[in-house]
């Protein structure tokens, strides 16, 4: 009786914002429709911005690589804001995605807390450091957002690169495990529905692994881009996690991350309202949608949707930034 009045207890706010967003989007419409609503320029990035990030807080959950790397790629490529602000709210959605899933993912037994520890240690301290070395290059140089979307660019070809090769793994078999995770004593279990069964595993490549979480943690907090992206491949084909928890087990590790890397660009006034404020409410929509999808979901249509995405906002944050440094001119 008491977890089920939990259940409804919890259920109820999602649903009252549901509710006032859908009577609030239906009032709009029928204004604009109607002629008796004009929206200012403002007003229309707002619900922009809400529908944009709904979808990708879908998205996120289900594929793995986070909310904030197709914000943030696409962002800086089509909104109108400065280099910053679309960092500091892509942390933002990262942060919103990864906080709306977690729980659910932990609680359905995918997430592993051993698995997470070391590692978010190493890559919440670099992500702070990219944070502020990312602010640092934007604004010590008369062009420093064309730098920043050009290193922009260049990392998501690198991220496609890794995303298009990697052939994830779903049950992949350790053999022999490393010395520091038989020390933490790093294994886990979950209940599959679609094997029907529990699925036992256990780690290994643990050093290796904490290594390039630092890297990752680095161009993370630079960029603003959250880490799931890397967090996936390096769990499932360096330490042998199942790739469905490493999903889950990466979005408890953005959780923390993201949250230690925001505290630079809200310190340093690199969060706007304007664009956060829809942000937050359409990846937490969203999220909540995709976590639930993911736990049954066959991500490949998806991850060839964000290899696709990822792509494009390569190419179109490249010739901007080398447009913005006078090398080319755009028509």
């Amino acid at each position: 009786m008491e977890t089920k009045l939990s259940r409804i207890g919890m259920k109820i706010p999602l649903t009252a914002t549901a509710l006032v967003l859908v009577v609030g989007l239906s009032a709009i419409t029928w204004g604009l429709l109607s002629g008796h609503v004009v929206l200012l320029p403002w007003q229309k990035w707002v619900i922009f911005l809400f529908l944009f990030t709904l979808v990708i807080g879908i998205i996120g959950p289900i594929s793995g690589v986070g909310g904030g790397v197709i914000f943030v790629g696409l962002g800086m490529a089509v909104l109108p804001f400065s280099v910053d602000f679309i960092r500091g709210a892509g942390l933002v959605a990262a942060l919103t995605t990864s906080l709306n899933s977690a729980p659910h993912f932990t609680k359905k037994g995918l997430a592993n807390m051993k698995v997470v520890a070391p590692l978010v240690v190493v890559s919440t301290i670099f992500s702070v450091i990219g944070g502020v070395v990312g602010l640092w290059v934007s604004n010590a140089f008369p062009q420093g957002s064309s730098y920043v979307k050009i290193s922009l660019g260049v990392v998501l070809l690198f991220m496609l690169a890794a995303l298009a090769t990697s052939k994830n793994i779903d049950y992949p078999e350790v053999k022999k495990t490393d010395r520091l995770s038989e020390i933490i004593g790093i294994q886990g279990a979950w209940y599959e529905p679609t094997l029907n069964r529990v699925v036992e595993y256990k780690t290994t490549n643990l050093p290796l692994a904490m290594a390039v979480f630092a890297g990752v943690g680095f161009i993370a907090g630079m960029f603003g881009l959250g880490a799931g992206w890397a967090n996936v491949p390096v769990l499932n084909l360096l330490m042998g996690v199942p790739l469905k928890a490493s999903v889950a087990t990466s979005m408890l590790i953005l959780s923390i991350n993201d949250a230690a890397s925001l505290w630079v660009y809200l310190a340093n006034g690199a969060v706007l309202p304007l664009i956060v404020v829809p942000v937050v409410l359409g990846i937490g929509i969203g999220s909540r949608i995709g976590s639930r999808i993911a736990v049954r979901a066959k991500p490949k249509v998806i991850k060839y949707l964000v290899i696709s995405l990822i792509g494009l906002s390569a190419i179109v944050n490249i010739l901007q930034g080398l447009h913005g440094l006078g090398l080319i001119n755009l028509i």
